[in-house]
């Protein structure tokens, strides 16, 4: 069930039109990565370290080479030298020399599965017979694999030139001596903690640790890649960011951006976890090597050891209220496992866990730091669910305390216009209250609660999204149809909501619109798909786009009917001068050519930044007290989407994130012993929800349009995963008592605590 907040205004905007690339999604015509093929091509075979940290004495190539039908060897001796430098890629800086090690792990090995070696080979089989051959000495060395064991003094340090850096200092500044695991340390700070903490007539403080999750794309990761004897290199690969990975394989390998190319191809899923190169410089160097292609697909137990998950946490979280229920003080200590390079979302998590609460005085202090797991990466709202799931939970807690409706508690105290976030930024227009409002007049909420141990709970969640930089270009067509041209790969259905947008501007319908994704070298430069920017930001552009297109047909139809051009303005789809001088769009793009020729269309984004997004859950659970099994019953979301261009994919958004919060809350976790060998690196025990394990998610699509778009619109991929985990914990907590402070919530977990309540104090 969907509902919308507002009657509609537009005639494509807001409409179901088919998704222009459905037909071949669903009779398998469209080509993903691994359906590329290529005359010559070889395949690809990575050797991987079989421990999570250990010195790398010598690697002997001899025997693999030695194989008939191998045909090239790379190891890191083969990757440029980065020196000390920090490079921006289009979604964050990246210090190189870590950003190249992770491809190819130079002198130790930071993960079970750090890629040492790779070879390309006739086939796939003779390929990893010949990664098998490669023979490495190693030195083991003690691994660490808890983040705050990572922050002792006396802990196994993974690399040797990370020093602690402050927020506000200069770049490599110390904190204390390195070197260290402590990569970064953030605080931010808003009135006076102290004073606030000691007005509040209630205070409440709970300790939450979480695990290291995958994001759970279906597709693996792929490149295939071809260096010419011009020294062009061009990337087909499965990727969220066409012009990031020009730009990764720019910098890794040392050549001119103009020199690579990359083709996006179709993608199954990302998440955030397929911004990040992994494969494609490894490819690359085999072809420089063997003067052929090279593919390389990446095996599932690899995807898990070896590609960027979101991180583990530990959070310590204190807030204090009066007794009328207001919010005066909040302090949060917030440690997130970067894995073996720093990067982890730490300080985007800083800046969430207050963002939905208007606190005046607060305080915030975040560490990211290295352990022997695979490098960090984002995973929607990357940094915002690990500290949702610890804010509402204690949100949850204050309203028991003195008895308050958890609706009517986030009204009291919720984010709004004005609102300023602990790191500064003052909230624009958004609809944090009308969320919860929605939530509140929900049947769902106001539906009798549950029986025995059944539970109810809700919990708010928020994430930035971002604008970034996007560029299309549109082609008018003779027969009254236009040839959309963008950058950004589509993930959840953009095509079609960017065609919407420029088929709105111009009076014509969606199916008139004909998008296309392309390659870097056939549009301007367009940043990662991420973020929930797309159908904000490539909108814009495309609102651009239609702009220029109605200029020129207004400059064309006052030289077919010899008017000024001041005489004639654009309107509804239409073309419309003097006396009775009207002519529709198919009319006029019927007469392009006679009139002067093509008519093409630009447009881009680059400043427009959104004031972000906000949502609010309400989830009923069952427990099974004798196992310790969450079952969900009921799940409604409420969520501020600005305008919804195409519901139907903004309630798919919706869903998706919930059913990925629900995993996150129930089942989902690296399992590693204490060697670091990860235990569960597959699907098979590695259990994502299906089917079985939720119900139909209710959507209630709040619009609060965002003044920074042309038709309000707001990015919706983000939040939906911030929320379940809390909103889920406080359920279980109102069927049974028990506060959970552990993520995932299996039913070992929720067992020991039902064990432990009912057993009494010691």
């Amino acid at each position: 069930m969907s509902t919308l907040s507002n009657p509609r205004k537009y005639k494509v905007i807001g409409t179901r039109p088919v998704r222009h690339d459905g037909v071949d999604k669903v009779t398998g015509r469209a080509r993903y990565g691994a359906d590329m093929k290529l005359p010559g091509m070889l395949s690809g075979a990575i050797l991987r370290s079989p421990h999570a940290h250990a010195r790398i004495l010598k690697i002997d190539t001899s025997k693999a080479a030695a194989l008939p039908g191998v045909r090239a060897i790379v190891t890191s001796a083969d990757m440029p030298d980065q020196a000390s430098r920090t490079v921006e890629l289009g979604e964050g800086a990246a210090y190189m020399p870590h950003l190249s090690a992770n491809i190819l792990a130079r002198d130790r090995v930071h993960y079970k599965g750090h890629a040492v070696a790779a070879v390309a080979a006739d086939n796939i089989h003779i390929a990893q017979q010949a990664a098998r051959l490669i023979e490495v000495q190693y030195e083991p060395l003690p691994a660490v694999l808890d983040v705050r064991r990572a922050m002792a003094p006396d802990a196994p340090v993974l690399n040797d030139d990370v020093v602690t850096e402050c927020l506000g200092s200069h770049p490599g500044e110390q904190r204390g001596a390195g070197p260290t695991n402590v990569a970064r340390h953030f605080q931010f700070a808003k009135g006076d903690v102290a004073q606030g903490f000691a007005a509040a007539d209630i205070i409440v403080e709970l300790e939450f640790d979480t695990t290291m999750v995958h994001q759970g794309y279906i597709e693996p990761h792929n490149a295939t890649v071809f260096w010419n004897i011009d020294g062009k290199v061009t990337v087909w690969m499965s990727t969220q960011g066409s012009f990031s990975v020009q730009l990764q394989m720019s910098e890794l390998l040392r050549i001119p951006v103009s020199s690579v190319k990359v083709v996006p191809m179709e993608i199954g899923g990302g998440f955030g976890g397929k911004i990040s190169v992994y494969l494609p410089p490894v490819a690359a160097l085999l072809s420089k090597k063997s003067g052929q292609p090279v593919q390389i697909l990446m095996t599932r137990d690899a995807v898990f050891e070896a590609t960027g998950p979101t991180p583990g946490s530990h959070i310590r979280v204190k807030l204090g209220m009066k007794k009328d229920g207001t919010l005066v003080a909040g302090d949060a200590w917030i440690a997130f496992e970067a894995g073996a390079f720093p990067g982890s979302p730490i300080a985007p998590g800083c800046m969430c866990i207050f963002a939905c609460y208007d606190i005046p005085h607060a305080h915030v202090e975040g560490f990211d730091v290295c352990v022997n797991k695979p490098r960090t990466n984002a995973y929607r709202a990357p940094g915002s669910t690990q500290v949702a799931f610890a804010v509402e939970s204690v949100v949850d807690e204050l309203c028991r305390k003195i008895g308050m409706d958890p609706a009517e508690f986030r009204l009291r105290n919720g984010a709004r216009e004005g609102t300023r976030r602990v790191d500064g930024p003052v909230f624009a227009r958004v609809g944090m209250l009308e969320t919860v409002q929605a939530i509140k007049n929900s049947d769902h909420y106001r539906s009798p609660k549950p029986g025995k141990d059944r539970g109810r709970g809700i919990a708010s969640g928020f994430w930035f999204n971002v604008g970034m930089k996007s560029s299309v270009t549109a082609t008018v067509n003779a027969d009254g149809t236009v040839a959309l041209i963008e950058g950004c790969p589509d993930i959840g259905g953009t095509r079609t909501s960017i065609a919407m947008q420029l088929a709105e501007t111009l009076g014509i319908t969606a199916e008139e619109v004909i998008p296309s994704v392309v390659d870097t070298g056939s549009v301007g430069y367009s940043d990662v798909t991420g973020g929930s920017r797309i159908t904000f930001a490539t909108g814009i552009a495309a609102v651009e786009a239609a702009r220029d297109i109605q200029r020129q047909l207004v400059q064309r139809a006052a030289l077919i009917w010899d008017v000024a051009p001041e005489t004639v303005r654009y309107e509804d789809g239409h073309v419309v001068g003097p006396a009775t001088n009207r002519l529709s769009f198919r009319e006029i793009a019927g007469r392009i050519h006679s009139s002067g020729g093509p008519v093409i269309g630009s447009g881009t984004s680059s400043a427009a930044n959104q004031a972000g997004a906000f949502g609010a859950h309400c989830v009923d659970v069952e427990i099974d007290r004798e196992t310790g099994k969450v079952t969900i019953l009921r799940y409604t979301i409420a969520q501020d989407v600005g305008t919804a261009i195409h519901p139907s994919y903004v309630e798919g958004q919706l869903q998706g994130g919930v059913v990925q919060g629900i995993g996150w809350a129930l089942n989902e976790e690296y399992w590693y012993n204490d060697q670091g060998i990860l235990k569960n690196a597959t699907f098979l025990d590695y259990r994502i929800p299906t089917c079985y394990d939720v119900p139909m998610i209710e959507t209630i699509l709040v619009e609060v349009p965002d003044p920074q778009h042309p038709y309000g619109v707001r990015g919706v991929g983000e939040v939906p995963i911030c929320p379940p985990p809390a909103a889920i914990a406080n359920a279980v907590f109102d069927a049974i008592g028990v506060r959970m402070t552990e993520l995932p919530m299996s039913p070992h977990r929720v067992l020991a605590q039902i064990l432990k309540k009912s057993s009494g104090p010691a």
